[in-house]
């Protein structure tokens, strides 16, 4: 099966058949699923399961993901994490398509056969030409994690969280040319607790989104969806870019709460940091790299530090004072090659030594 998925990367067209998984009844429409990370198997599972109800209107005809990539320390040629999900439901890989870019004509030419009535996006990440959205009879529509028209683009759970948003949500939006810009089929909200970090968020959002998604699916293909989606407000638009790994650094001379709503939003990738410096008994200085992995904000008691940069540790956390004041707790933190460990354990293998924030 990865031999096939590997071959699926190459510019010719390859050969694919249906198999009895991908449930080749005439009367069923034909969806096809766009995404790659984690996340995007949620949607499928709930297709997939959604599909094989007796009443179904749909089946999931193919799947669209990112080309194997090396993940993980060994470096091993993997497909993503969708593919290795559907291969595992039993999905045939003959019908799992990987192009490098989903206008390549080879590609288009696979999924014209197919004569897809609807095509779904979730995180899939890469720009969908016009020649592609131009093919299934019922358009494509995104599950988008944020409550459209705020936050477009490649980051929304992370952006929105780095902005301490109460509450967010997830919408079903038919997908135009303009980057998140098109009708509203649908949208849910949930709150968002003060501790919850990106990816937990995340995976959140999509098992909401995959159950609107299938609630709606109806109207969908009976055209209403289409007749009734709301056209989005641009004014009111705002965007969620990439994150960059240059933006993981911390800077102390923030104020608490923004330092925490960093640590939630870069959680999993990029993960935050900060250099402390170590200074020895015998005066001797280094500094130290540490990446932050889970922190909170001290409401309650100040703390007294001997000096404006000196770092405490008090009730179990590492203790950094902060701007106008306000004071970060870490509770956890991992070392360059280390695993991760928690703020006693680090404080217990210094042995004396003080920290300094830098």
């Amino acid at each position: 099966m990865f031999r096939r998925l590997c071959c699926l990367q190459s510019a010719t067209t390859p050969s694919f058949t249906f198999s009895s998984n991908a449930n080749t009844n005439t009367n069923k429409k034909p969806l096809v699923l766009l995404g790659a990370p984690q996340v995007s198997a949620i949607v499928l599972d709930a297709l997939l399961n959604a599909s094989s109800s007796p009443d179904s209107s749909f089946q999931v005809a193919a799947i669209v993901t990112q080309p194997a990539a090396r993940r993980d320390r060994g470096k091993k040629l993997m497909p993503s994490p969708l593919a290795t999900y559907a291969l595992d439901r039993g999905f045939s890989s003959d019908l799992i398509f990987t192009p490098e870019r989903a206008g390549e004509d080879a590609f288009l030419s696979n999924l014209k056969a197919l004569q897809p009535e609807l095509c779904v996006t979730a995180a899939y990440g890469n720009i969908l030409p016009t020649k592609f959205l131009d093919i299934p009879a019922l358009g494509t529509v995104n599950i988008h994690p944020s409550l459209l028209p705020l936050y477009r683009g490649a980051a929304p759970v992370q952006r929105a969280l780095q902005d301490g948003v109460k509450e967010t949500g997830v919408s079903l939006a038919f997908t135009v040319r303009e980057l998140d810009a098109g009708p509203i089929i649908a949208s849910e909200t949930t709150e968002v607790d003060d501790q919850i970090k990106a990816p937990d968020l995340l995976e959140l959002l999509f098992y909401k989104g995959s159950e609107l998604l299938i609630r709606e699916l109806p109207s969908i293909f009976d055209g209403s969806a289409s007749v009734n989606a709301q056209p989005q407000d641009h004014s009111k638009a705002t965007l969620a870019p990439k994150i960059s790994q240059d933006e993981s650094w911390l800077v102390f001379d923030q104020e608490a709460s923004v330092l925490h709503n960093k640590v939630r939003a870069f959680s999993g990738w990029p993960g935050t940091r900060a250099k402390v410096q170590v200074v020895e008994k015998n005066g001797e200085q280094k500094t130290l790299d540490m990446k932050i992995i889970t922190t909170r904000i001290r409401s309650h008691e100040s703390v007294l530090f001997n000096e404006a940069d000196d770092i405490a540790f008090v009730e179990g956390a590492l203790v950094f004072p902060c701007g106008k004041g306000t004071i970060l707790e870490v509770l956890e933190l991992q070392l360059p090659g280390k695993k991760v460990v928690t703020a006693a354990a680090f404080w217990n293998g210094l042995r004396g030594q003080k920290l300094k924030k830098l």
